[in-house]
């Protein structure tokens, strides 16, 4: 049961069955179109009569259209309802140590426009950088739609609030206004989330998938560095100062290799691509920024790289992701025993290998766990093709609009 906070909340008015009612109509004329009137009723089970006053209103405040008719046996022919969403654009930036990410989407999520570069280490250089090529990007779209905001996606913990880069280890920021200042640049309203938590908005708002119907779940997202984002009751966990789920922070071992947080025997010092490619090519993970990973001949190497050789046959590569593989599995029982969620996400380039893998995590997993169950907890794999950090920057734009209304 969940308690009423007498110091902050909404008070129920008038309006408020039919604000909640309108947004329930939209979600499910989102999850299942192109949908008619009639079938919508019979979802919501409500008369036609109020489903065609909650469709009124949408079409009005330009969130839903009408599309083509179909066929009926008798009566009137059914005229079918979609989301309105190419009229509306979102930038979206996933923004990395190394690369960065970006994506131009409509409010489904469609992919419009593509790009990645090299990440500019000094936020500031990076803000004109990317208000330039959002620019540039938007010029080619912006006769038909209008761009709704910037959705950012940062390995680090965020105030989303207020745009604020509390501490991103990986990027060597902290307290970096990077929101306002992309904000001021572009002369849109921008949206700043830890990556993790983005990766948990994409399942939850823009995969239609298994997570669209768990209640509670985990994102852990391997990459540079590490971070689990949580989903618990249907909402996004953030915490009081919005470092919950930093996981990848939690020692494994407090004589373990350094982390770039500065603290020993991190989870994130042990399962990081950065630490799986030092395993690979005995290099100190403690020197902070970390240098790029480049073979003799001059060309960099990643851990698809690496995956890739350990497939051929390569025993090093293959022990370097074999261990990695160990220390996600007990990682993962840490996540697993502290919030017993209904299922959990892996993504990140090291899931290119989960064929060979697999049965390592889940061994790992079993000996650390406390219970049998918690032991099979489900576990999916998020494709890195489907980028989640890229999406869950849109959703940071997008969602809102189909955010359930909040009252007490």
């Amino acid at each position: 049961m969940r308690k009423i906070n007498p110091h902050d909340f909404h008070v129920a008015t008038r309006s408020t069955s039919r604000d909640i009612n309108r947004r329930i109509a939209l979600n499910l004329i989102r999850e299942h179109q192109p949908i008619s009137r009639a079938d919508l009723a019979r979802q919501m089970r409500v008369t036609r009569s109020i489903i065609s006053v909650l469709v009124g209103e949408l079409i009005a405040e330009g969130l839903i259209c009408e599309g083509a008719t179909g066929e009926a046996a008798r009566g009137r022919k059914p005229t079918f309802l979609h989301l309105m969403t190419r009229g509306k654009l979102c930038v979206a930036l996933d923004v990395r140590l190394s690369r960065t990410f970006m994506l131009l989407s409509d409010f489904s999520g469609h992919q419009l426009a593509l790009e990645e570069f090299s990440t500019i280490a000094d936020s500031s250089a990076l803000v004109k950088d990317l208000a330039h090529r959002i620019r540039r990007m938007l010029e080619s779209h912006s006769a038909t739609a209008r761009c709704e905001g910037i959705g950012v996606s940062v390995p680090g913990m965020v105030d989303h609030r207020t745009g604020h880069i509390l501490n991103a280890p990986t990027l060597g920021w902290k307290q970096v206004d990077l929101g306002s200042a992309l904000s001021e640049a572009t002369g849109f309203p921008v949206h700043i989330e830890n990556a993790a938590k983005a990766c948990v908005l994409a399942q939850t708002w823009l995969s239609g998938g298994r997570a669209s119907t768990a209640n509670s779940f985990v994102h852990v997202s391997v990459s540079d560095g590490v971070g689990v984002g949580i989903v618990f009751n249907g909402e996004l966990v953030r915490g009081h100062d919005n470092t919950a789920g930093e996981f990848g922070h939690v020692p494994l071992n407090l004589e373990g290799p350094k982390c770039m947080c500065g603290a020993r025997g991190c989870w994130e010092a042990y399962v990081s691509n950065i630490a799986t490619l030092s395993r690979y090519f005995g290099r100190d993970l403690s020197k902070v920024p970390p240098k790029p990973f480049v073979e003799a001949n001059g060309h960099s190497f990643t851990v698809d790289d690496l995956v890739a050789r350990a497939r051929s046959g390569d025993g090093k590569a293959m022990s370097a992701v074999n261990t990695t593989a160990k220390y996600l599995g007990l990682g993962l029982a840490t996540v697993i025993n502290a919030l017993n969620p209904d299922c959990v996400f892996i993504g990140g380039e090291i899931t290119t290998a989960w064929d060979l893998i697999e049965s390592i995590v889940r061994s790992s997993l079993a000996e650390r766990t406390l219970t049998e169950s918690a032991s099979r907890t489900p576990i999916h794999i998020a494709a890195a093709v489907e980028r989640p950090r890229l999406r869950g920057a849109a959703a940071l734009v997008a969602a809102p609009t189909f955010a359930a209304p909040r009252v007490a």
